[in-house]
């Protein structure tokens, strides 16, 4: 296997302490080559947003901690590796949403929702028109929500942006970008999250979701889609400026989208840091030598 480099955090915190980039050493990690990430971002509201991990993180982290075992674990570190896996099988979409500022829970637009055999098609996997469908319900959804758990006293006005009575959202362009083919069985979650902080006198009259479809089996976006929507009027028959209950919960949500990213980002980063110093005591260590399980002399 070829040397490669593992992952290491670029950016320090308290409980993250920066870690240089040492020269290869015998054995290898078995994830993917990296070059050092940027430095933290800062954001208009002062959050320091760390950089973005690989985008095939949680699979990497599978992967080294499956070396580190090969190579032989003591129990506590064997403890330490469990600890690991057990946050990535519980808390993998809440991270991997959350790192691109993805709301879950309450905010979710579709979550574990399983996929209909009927749903593919004669080439084997998912037909591209459903993902259309999943962002739709999950647009929806998330609308939705604002009236059910954020603003209920506003609910009947969250619920006419659904149908054309007064003021209105209207789809001015949906874009997919495809990522694999998915197969059933599976499972998804569908989230959306603002690309902008909504603003400016007067409000806008137009605004932009991003969308993405998370595949269960695989752990990673099956489908990423943009969504440019109008505020419409139907009484007026035009579009209209965001309304000003609409414009107070958009700004809430982006500064809670960007607290998100910085939440989940760390605990990343955390967990690749605590990877990082499991591989240091197994096979990146002086006379590391892989257990084969084969017969130990004296047994």
């Amino acid at each position: 296997m070829p040397p490669l480099q593992r992952l290491r955090p670029a950016f320090a915190t308290s409980r993250l302490p920066a870690i240089p980039i040492r020269s290869q050493r015998p054995f290898a990690s078995s994830a993917a080559s990296l070059s050092r990430p940027p430095k933290p971002t800062t954001t208009l509201a002062g959050l320091a947003i760390p950089p973005p991990p690989s985008s095939r993180w949680i699979a990497e982290l599978k992967a080294r901690i499956g070396k580190c075992v090969v190579f032989g674990c003591d129990d506590q570190q064997i403890a330490r590796a469990a600890a690991v896996l057990r946050v990535l099988a519980r808390e993998w979409r809440e991270l991997l949403a959350g790192s691109e500022g993805f709301l879950t829970g309450g905010r979710r637009g579709i979550e574990g929702q399983g996929i209909a055999w009927g749903e593919m098609d004669s080439f084997g996997h998912v037909n591209n028109v459903n993902y259309y469908r999943y962002a739709e319900t999950a647009r929806v959804n998330w609308i939705t929500n604002f009236s059910v758990h954020v603003d209920p006293a506003h609910r009947q006005e969250w619920a006419e942006l659904m149908s054309p009575k007064a003021i209105g959202l209207i789809m001015r362009s949906l874009k997919a970008d495809f990522k694999f083919p998915m197969v059933y069985p599976d499972k998804i979650s569908v989230y959306h999250k603002l690309r902008v902080k909504p603003g400016g006198d007067p409000a806008p009259s137009a605004f932009m979701l991003d969308c993405v479809v998370l595949s269960h089996q695989h752990q990673r976006p099956a489908a990423r889609l943009e969504e440019d929507i109008v505020v419409y009027d139907y009484r007026a028959a035009g579009k209209t400026a965001m309304p000003g209950f609409m414009l107070d919960l958009f700004r809430q949500t982006f500064e809670m989208q960007e607290a998100e990213t910085v939440r989940a980002r760390g605990k990343i980063w955390g967990l690749i840091d605590a990877v990082g110093k499991l591989e240091k005591e197994t096979w990146d260590r002086a006379g590391a030598v892989e257990d084969v399980g084969g017969a130990r002399e004296g047994a």
